[in-house]
């Protein structure tokens, strides 16, 4: 059966393979506190011209979200994100479990409006009981958004300028940045990032490695003892190298921008193909989610050739879906789907 469920569910680049059946004897410190680590290390500052940066590898973008948010708030502030934000959606409520809550506001097609949040705190600070509640001390947006939509450099800047203004972080969710960056309505350069937030991380799970997300802490902006907080959280690998290895394979030669940028060219000819076949666009993603309004009864009889995700209902009998595509989406399965849906 055909799946477009969603971007990890194939295993990893086959060079990331062959490297990790390489390197499988050899003996490194434990920690990632290895060659290849700093090797990793090394070609991600150069990828997004921050040589001072700290950087850190974790597991997944759950386990990365949680981490870096508690560890720059302090224990009676809260982060604000938009009210689809990954962390406040599905992640089973795992920056609560830290003990901060999640601060919604509005989206707009999964983002954030930098007008809207810069109205929602000043109208906080105006108000003379706010010490009596959760102080707003980060700002989460994702890029892409859950809705695969990107923000502009301009619409970056404007969100910084705000957090700059109440001197907050802004924490940018990379879990499919490589999407984000490569795709053709894509005005951010890798090398700006670093400009337009406090931290940010490069996801490797869902953009071709086994597992793994690149934390950047710009200008060597880290928290005082990171290193020792990602161990609390149980997110600190012995074989540390095993992230490593995966980072310094992606970012050779380009590989983690030539394999998001696959997954793009595979959705915009998806994308034709649905708008071919008389399908309602539901939001329209430049990036490898796409999303698309149908029947219930369609969605059922498609369900039985090829895998999706249900989105969100529409109208009475009508729903939402989401197709997706990975560094790993053969051209001739986009194809077939044209003889299917």
């Amino acid at each position: 059966m055909l799946s477009f469920e969603s971007d990890y569910t194939e295993g990893a680049r086959p060079e990331i393979l062959r490297r990790l059946a390489e390197t499988n004897l050899e003996q490194t410190p434990g920690y990632g506190l290895d060659p290849y680590c700093e090797s990793a290390k090394e070609k991600i500052r150069e990828a997004f011209g921050t040589p001072d940066a700290d950087v850190f590898f974790l597991v997944g973008g759950t386990q990365t979200n949680s981490t870096v948010i508690a560890s720059m708030l302090r224990d009676y502030e809260g982060v604000v994100a938009v009210r689809t934000g990954h962390i406040g959606v599905h992640e089973s409520g795992a920056v609560e479990y830290t003990g901060h809550k999640v601060l919604t506001i509005p989206d707009h097609e999964g983002k954030m409006d930098a007008e809207e949040l810069d109205e929602y705190l000043t109208a906080f600070y105006a108000d003379g009981t706010y010490e009596h509640m959760v102080i707003p001390g980060m700002v989460y947006i994702s890029f892409p958004t859950e809705y695969g939509t990107i923000y502009s450099k301009a619409e970056l800047e404007a969100i910084h300028s705000v957090c700059h203004k109440r001197s907050i972080p802004l924490f940018i969710d990379g879990a499919r940045l490589g999407y984000g960056l490569t795709c053709e309505a894509n005005d951010v350069r890798p090398e700006d990032l670093p400009g337009l937030c406090e931290v940010f991380y490069v996801g490797g799970t869902k953009v071709g490695a086994l597992f793994g997300e690149a934390v950047v802490f710009p200008r060597r902006g880290a928290p005082a003892h990171f290193f020792t907080t990602i161990k609390q959280h149980g997110a600190l690998m012995a074989k540390g190298r095993m992230l490593g290895l995966q980072f310094d394979t992606l970012f050779t030669g380009g590989l983690y921008f030539k394999a998001a940028r696959h997954a793009n060219e595979m959705a915009s000819l998806m994308n034709r193909i649905f708008i071919e076949k008389g399908y309602e666009v539901f939001i329209d993603s430049p990036t490898n989610q796409r999303f698309y309004v149908m029947s219930r009864e369609r969605a059922e009889e498609l369900h039985g050739k090829v895998r999706f995700e249900d989105w969100c209902p529409v109208s009475e009998g009508k729903i939402a879906v989401r197709f997706v595509t990975s560094w790993a989406t053969p051209e001739e399965n986009v194809l077939a789907l044209k003889e299917i849906i």
